[in-house]
């Protein structure tokens, strides 16, 4: 007997909805005049969403998210949200944060963990290892925190005060990206989702950690036959 597939809504996508009509102007990315899909914003020709894997994951991932990424059809924070049923996005604010934000890193069932390159944090912030990280999250469900925008701005988000307490876990990439659609890699030449593909094999999320990283290759391969300047195989 198959199994009911897990449904789920996409935070990005949400929080994509409310900003455009908050708006005050229309935002114009680059290629903004391509028709593009209103799920995963390909181009329509190139839609991947047949290929949307099922929810897979016991763990949650939060997006904060710097002014205007939430628009760019580049952002693959979007992918994480579809695979990880537990999904959070929020606009970063250094001074006025979402109440909803500190809410949810204060909730009891979880055990948020920030993710970013840990020269930037004290040593007994630092998670080293699997063994570490499980121990960090024991009894709660992990809450990965992700800072979404260029790697400039992550900077810049990451000296948030309410950031300031949460243990630190880095990712170091063991290989260039694969990923050519930005010239601003995050983490270290790391795109998000490939960032959140070492943070789940990492946290034991194996089958989590496979479905995210066929999904960015189907996503980066749509994006990319519109590119024909891009190599497949550039680094960001």
């Amino acid at each position: 007997m198959s199994q009911t597939p897990r449904l789920h809504s996409n935070a990005i996508l949400t929080l994509r909805t409310e900003q455009l009509a908050k708006s005050q102007r229309v935002f114009n990315a680059r290629g903004s005049k391509v028709v593009r899909c209103g799920l995963c914003l390909l181009p329509v020709t190139e839609c991947i969403c047949a290929a949307k894997p099922e929810a897979a994951g016991n763990c949650a991932f939060c997006f904060i998210m710097y002014t205007g990424e939430c628009y760019k059809p580049s952002n693959t924070g979007r992918l994480i949200c579809d695979v990880i049923a537990d999904n959070h996005a929020f606009v970063w604010d250094r001074t006025r944060p979402d109440p909803a934000l500190l809410a949810l890193l204060n909730d009891q069932r979880y055990a948020p963990v920030l993710v970013f390159p840990q020269q930037y944090a004290a040593p007994e912030r630092c998670i080293q290892d699997s063994d570490e990280l499980s121990v960090a999250t024991t009894g709660k469900i992990p809450l990965f925190v992700m800072l979404d925008g260029t790697w400039r701005e992550a900077k810049k988000m990451f000296k948030s005060v309410y950031l300031a307490k949460l243990p630190v876990l880095g990712i170091q990439p063991e290989q260039a990206s694969q990923y050519a659609l930005r010239e601003a890699a995050h983490l270290h030449q790391l795109c998000t989702a490939e960032v959140a593909i070492a943070v789940l094999a990492m946290a034991g999320e194996n089958d989590a950690a496979s479905k995210l990283s066929g999904y960015f290759s189907d996503f980066r391969r749509a994006y990319l036959v519109g590119k024909p300047h891009l190599s497949l195989s550039e680094p960001a």
